[in-house]
């Protein structure tokens, strides 16, 4: 799957190869410090925000808490006004 931004391809990849890898090698045997990949981490996340900024993308609706609140059942608001 591409990132949201195009730009964002190749570090996504980067990222899921170091996630895959330390899932496989290191959490699933019993090692659970991530770190090894937070580096590529931020540099992706940055991206994705910047991309996020161009598309004209709200974070504060990415970020709303939504399970376990009654907002969690509703259909979202329709844009026809029927």
């Amino acid at each position: 799957m591409n990132s949201i931004g195009e730009e964002c391809t190749e570090l996504k990849k980067k990222y899921d190869d170091c996630f895959n890898t330390w899932f496989s090698e290191k959490f699933l045997k019993g090692y659970n410090d991530d770190s090894v990949c937070s580096g590529i981490f931020r540099v992706y996340q940055e991206c994705v925000k910047n991309a996020m900024k161009q598309q004209n993308i709200d974070f504060k609706e990415i970020d709303k808490d939504i399970l376990g609140t009654d907002n969690e059942n509703k259909a979202p608001p329709s844009d026809n006004n029927s």
